[in-house]
């Protein structure tokens, strides 16, 4: 299955986590927000908040095909 990754500020990585364009990643069935941050590269401490389809998630979550995801980190006032 193919999700899309959107990482912003602190989090962005151009080759594996881009804030202009989404990053697709395939997965397999099953697999979570926790595989697909991992997979990234991107330290689960520094994700400050999640969104799976533009929802707050959590890592536990598990993902379905043409999800699109969204991590930032704790910036300002967050």
């Amino acid at each position: 299955m193919k999700v899309t990754l959107k990482c912003f500020s602190t989090l962005v990585d151009s080759d594996s986590c881009d804030y202009k364009e989404s990053t697709t990643y395939e997965l397999s069935e099953g697999q979570t927000l926790q595989d697909l941050v991992d997979r990234a590269g991107v330290a689960s401490e520094d994700v400050k908040i999640a969104f799976v389809n533009s929802r707050k998630a959590d890592f536990d979550t598990v993902l379905c095909n043409n999800d699109r995801v969204g991590l930032a980190p704790a910036v300002g006032g967050m």
